[in-house]
């Protein structure tokens, strides 16, 4: 597999064989041996540059997950029994939350500082699939709910703020929130997930099917700039997108006010990597109230 990911970066047997140090017959050989095994070819050799067929970019995504996945395993293993080591993956929503994670993460390391962390990033949906392929030990999830039949998982002590975000220039930058009739006849910018069902369309109430939806996003960033330019409202959650001075975005929140629940989640009966249990360790006594 680290054959396979060598020569998909470089586009090339030749260059991929000369930085894996080696020469090219028998590294053509060993992706002949894989695609035979697979029953599929991987690459596309017809041109000047060798490129990826449909299964071979499958099968890149989840040959880097292996791979990350064996020297995570490798540097635990290597590291002794007791020691808090390796990278720990964390597949994450856009939230603010995020910091109360990296506050954790920044005090594990002050104990453990060969401790690394590797972020991915998507809506919920991606999240679940992160940990369910095994390309994450670790969940951020914006939600209502958790399956406690799939996850163990703890609440964070935070909770979300559901709002606009749109250009200063909009009239409705002057209201201090918005409310379901200032958004019934406007062009809305929705998360693609919430989109679909969620607790943001359940506040809309009987209007959801009459809403204008002009985009949908799984990046509040980009929406942001479709709300800056005026195409529509970015409906967003509060402290993703940076709405300072300069930047001609303002955020207002729902009214009545929407908030949703903040999990760490990881999948049930499955043994996490020490580094993952001390970052857990950290989060949940972070979570508890002090007394």
């Amino acid at each position: 597999m680290q054959y396979f990911l060598a020569v998909a970066r470089e586009g090339s047997f030749t260059r991929a064989a000369d930085a894996l140090h080696m020469t090219q017959p028998p590294l053509s050989r060993q992706i002949k041996d894989l695609e035979e095994e697979l029953r599929t070819p991987l690459f596309d050799r017809s041109g000047r540059r060798v490129t990826l067929t449909e299964e071979g970019l499958l099968f890149r995504e989840r040959a880097q997950e292996a791979v990350d996945l064996f020297e995570s395993i490798r540097l635990e293993m290597s590291a002794g029994s007791e020691s808090v080591c390796g990278e720990i993956r964390i597949a994450c929503g856009e939230t603010e939350a995020v910091s109360l994670i990296a506050d954790a993460a920044r005090g594990l390391r002050a104990d453990h500082g060969s401790v690394t962390f590797r972020l991915l990033s998507g809506d919920g949906d991606f999240v679940q699939e992160s940990l369910q392929r095994g390309a994450a030990d670790l969940g951020l999830l914006v939600t209502g709910s958790v399956d406690g039949e799939a996850y163990d998982f703890l609440e964070l002590p935070s909770k979300d703020r559901w709002g606009v975000l749109m250009g200063e220039g909009c009239a409705l930058a002057s209201h201090p929130s918005v409310t379901r009739d200032d958004l019934a006849a406007m062009p809305l910018i929705l998360p693609y997930r919430a989109a679909r069902s969620s607790d943001l369309m359940a506040w809309f109430g009987a209007d959801k099917d009459d809403l204008d939806v002009v985009a949908t996003y799984d990046l509040a960033y980009n929406a942001s700039r479709f709300a800056r330019e005026g195409v529509g409202l970015a409906v967003a959650l509060d402290g993703i997108v940076d709405v300072g001075p300069g930047t001609g975005l303002v955020f207002r929140p729902l009214s009545p006010a929407l908030e949703t629940n903040l999990f760490v989640v990881w999948r049930k009966h499955q043994r996490l990597p020490r580094a993952a249990q001390a970052l857990v360790r950290a989060l949940r006594t972070n979570a508890t109230p002090k007394a």
